[in-house]
């Protein structure tokens, strides 16, 4: 008798099911989508800019975006496409975002803007996950997008070595370009308005990925800056962390010189748009010292209303986190198609 229990229950949960008194979960399908790129960086004047772009773009094509289920119930799945910029590592080669689905007060998926957000350093994300979430509140699509070896892009026990340290530079930024188009052709997405915001390093790889072309139509950076060779050269925390990372690999002198240039903000911020671009950084910054947001906000040409500076330190400046967020998603929804 107690062999046959597991089949007898099988049978009542089937037989309640067919009546509405248990649910059966069925397991939702993959969804794919045909995207192409609408890279398209015009030619620059500098000689520098232009070697600076002919360096991170790349041939512009169609590709496959599939969205997958998510175990995290707050999401929406994981939309997956193929990295632009490949460095010969599958797993990682395969791009990942976090989908944070907007919703109206009654929880009905609504038509809206889409935000493409760039996550912090930490393994965990946690600071990109929670500016994803603040703007899935303000009833927007986000998407935290997963940068090269984090995440579900990280193969279990595997360690970038200095192999990896420049096609992996690149590739954040080639995949975040990307980014762009993957989810404008999901449904729901406003893909007339797609914006992108970062924090720390995120905000370092979006202003290098906004300097491409004019893809997104505004740009949100946080804690960040320019002249990165100085900032890891002299830098505290993060900085020296990487700057140690770097020397075990190699990287030192002329060598690490030029290994920042290749993404280096400065080089193209002044093809940024002022005008749908806003920084905001932290006056006692120990990361990322103020002289660094200083350079990269006189680059860009921001005024004073679009170079906001908190009173705070790098991570401090999380307090103001609802009063920036709100003014983020304020400059999105307003910005022109």
């Amino acid at each position: 008798m107690a062999s046959r229990s597991p089949r007898i229950w099988s049978a009542i949960c089937v037989w309640l099911s067919m009546w509405g008194v248990v649910r059966a979960e069925e397991p939702r399908p993959v969804r794919t989508f045909l995207a192409r790129d609408t890279l398209a960086p015009q030619a620059d004047k500098s000689q520098d800019a232009q070697a600076c772009l002919d360096n991170l773009v790349w041939q512009p094509g169609e590709f496959s975006v599939t969205v997958e289920p998510a175990k995290d119930p707050d999401m929406e799945g994981y939309v997956r496409f193929p990295s632009p910029k490949p460095n010969g590592v599958e797993q990682n080669d395969r791009v990942a975002l976090e989908w944070y689905l907007a919703t109206d007060d009654d929880g009905h998926v609504i038509d809206a803007p889409a935000v493409i957000v760039v996550h912090e350093s930490g393994s965990g994300m946690q600071v990109g996950r929670l500016f994803a979430r603040a703007f899935r509140a303000k009833k927007l699509h986000a998407f935290m997008i997963q940068l090269p070896f984090y995440g579900l892009r990280r193969p279990e026990g595997f360690r970038p070595d200095g192999r990896h340290v420049e096609p992996t530079m690149k590739q954040g930024i080639a995949d975040v370009r990307r980014a762009r188009d993957a989810v404008a052709v999901l449904p729901h997405v406003n893909g007339t308005n797609v914006a992108l915001q970062g924090t720390s390093l995120g905000g370092f790889v979006a202003s290098t990925t906004a300097g491409l072309d004019t893809g997104f139509q505004s740009v949100h950076i946080m804690v960040a800056g320019g002249d990165l060779y100085n900032l890891v050269l002299n830098g505290q925390r993060e900085a020296g962390k990487l700057r140690e990372m770097l020397q075990e690999a190699g990287y030192t002198g002329d060598k690490l010189r030029d290994l920042f240039s290749q993404v280096e903000p400065l080089r193209v911020a002044h093809r940024l748009n002022p005008q749908t671009t806003w920084m905001y950084s932290a006056t006692k910054d120990q990361v990322v010292p103020p002289i660094h947001a200083t350079k990269l906000a006189t680059a860009i040409k921001l005024s004073d209303d679009h170079h906001i500076q908190l009173l705070a330190d790098h991570y401090t400046g999380i307090v103001y986190m609802p009063i920036v967020v709100a003014a983020m998603a304020r400059n999105i929804q307003e910005t022109p198609q």
